[in-house]
């Protein structure tokens, strides 16, 4: 790489933070009054992509120093990972969370509605019905399960529960009967649910007080819809948000799935481009694995713009090393440590209000996922030092790195003339780098040996723009 292709590796580094600063639409209807609503939609089944419609709308939530957070219930139910993980982030919402089952709440649907702080019910819908099952391959439930199986899966979904119900002042008994078909549910002397049944509710139902004082088996009460709910709980003249989900969140999900490998291509692309002369198609696969990685991120909620600014000022700080101060370290070292600190950052899952430094639970995926791309990039350098030089490829790519403005003929002259030229590495070349000749500090490569800083070098040949260099002496 030379100086005149710096700025072009900048700009298209500023590609990631165009993609950081795309925005997902979300449907504002404005009123005179000063609290703010979200309304989180969980209308669909508890896959992977509601994680990224929730975890956003929380922290847009958060943000926006909402006061009250309405989850929009309508669903069959769904996976209990991504369950937990909804309810985890649900918990982070500092203000007044209410559930409001527009039409049903099956499954994991009624794991999450326990976890928020009051549950209204639509007119004719239901809730309930929360045992475990098994999926086949092909997506369907399986209701028999080995014993062993259920009974461990069902202490686990009940223990988990147990403790939202707990906290949100829910009768654990109920939450129980509609985990445990064990579970016999009787209350003030009427049984509402036998042994061998998994409970479900009507809106009525759940709705019914008992006990002294009175107070309803789960439901604060029926509600005819969501504009009613908002009068309800004080909030007609609200400010409301109403989160909408996109294609993108799909998109995100299957973006973080390949994040270790967008990362060693990032990593493979842009060492071939210091590598190799002049500035091509490694670069730009190098960048737009950056930019998509941080995309990702962006679509999942995690990644902020100011990481990739950050990352963006590393890659130019690496860049000056390479060009300007090269064998000096400060510049790469620096650069290397804020590009890390921005990957890592940028899938970590922080929320407004929470402390500047991650914990160790945050760091634990991004760290994984950073720790193999890494290993993985290292073994490939090592096979790039050892065979590119010698491929026709590198060849070529080096070739097509000569500007068209220079005159072939005088560069031909001038590497005629530099043949056999001695001089002193200022850089390590792994394999490619700097030396100096005289006054001249050149780019050189070697054929594949990796030189220390400070060897005497000679040049035997060229490639493109580069001298290659073998050392003299035979040191190494």
């Amino acid at each position: 790489m030379n100086m005149r292709h710096v700025t072009s590796l900048i700009l298209g580094c500023l590609i990631i933070a165009e993609f950081a600063g795309l925005t997902v639409e979300t449907n504002v209807v404005t009123s005179p009054g000063s609290s703010k609503v979200f309304i989180v939609p969980i209308r669909e089944d508890i896959m992977p992509p509601l994680v990224y419609v929730v975890r956003r709308g929380v922290k847009e939530a958060m943000e926006a120093k909402a006061d009250l957070l309405v989850l929009d219930m309508n669903t069959d139910g769904g996976r209990v990972d991504v369950t937990e993980e909804i309810i985890g982030i649900i918990s982070k919402f500092p203000g007044q969370t209410v559930t409001y089952v527009n039409s049903r709440a099956f499954s994991a649907g009624a794991f999450i509605s326990v976890a928020t702080s009051k549950i209204f019910m639509a007119p004719q819908s239901v809730i309930g019905a929360a045992a475990p099952i098994m999926m086949s391959p092909g997506g369907t439930g399986v209701e028999q399960m080995p014993g062993t199986v259920e009974a461990k899966m069902t202490s686990a979904i009940r223990a988990l529960v147990r403790t939202q119900a707990e906290k949100n002042g829910h009768n654990t008994d109920v939450i129980e009967a509609m985990i445990d078909k064990t579970k016999e549910l009787m209350i003030d002397g009427e049984i509402l649910n036998k042994e061998g049944n998994i409970l479900t509710l009507t809106d009525r139902q759940a709705a019914k007080t008992y006990g002294d004082p009175p107070k309803p088996l789960l439901s604060a009460g029926t509600i005819e819809s969501m504009d009613a709910l908002l009068e309800t709980l004080g909030y007609a003249g609200a400010q409301r948000v109403e989160v909408t989900p996109s294609g993108a969140e799909k998109l995100g999900i299957w973006i973080n799935t390949i994040s270790p490998l967008l990362l060693l291509i990032g990593i493979v692309g842009l060492y071939i481009e210091f590598k190799t002369p002049g500035f091509g198609l490694p670069g730009i696969i190098g960048i737009a694995a950056f930019a998509i990685y941080f995309f990702g991120g962006y679509v999942a909620g995690l990644s902020w713009a100011g990481w990739v600014i950050l990352f963006v000022v590393g890659l130019v700080l690496l860049i000056l090393e390479f060009l300007v101060f090269p064998g000096t370290f400060v510049a790469g070292i620096t650069g290397v440590f804020l590009m890390v600190i921005a990957l890592i950052m940028g899938m970590v899952d922080m929320y407004p209000g929470s402390p500047a430094l991650p914990s160790l639970p945050q760091l634990r995926l991004p760290l994984r996922d950073l720790g193999m791309a890494v290993t993985a990039a290292f073994l490939v350098a090592l096979v790039l030092a050892r065979y590119l030089p010698k491929t026709t490829l590198f060849h070529k790519m080096a070739s097509e790195a000569v500007s068209g403005s220079e005159s072939v003929a005088l560069l031909v002259r001038v590497q005629k003339e530099r043949m056999g030229w001695t001089g002193v590495t200022v850089s390590q070349l792994y394999p490619g780098g700097k030396a100096r000749f005289g006054d001249e500090l050149l780019d050189v490569i070697t054929r594949g040996e990796l030189l220390e800083k400070g060897c005497p070098v000679k040049i035997i040949g060229h490639s493109g723009s580069n001298a290659i260099v073998e050392a003299v002496d035979g040191q190494s």
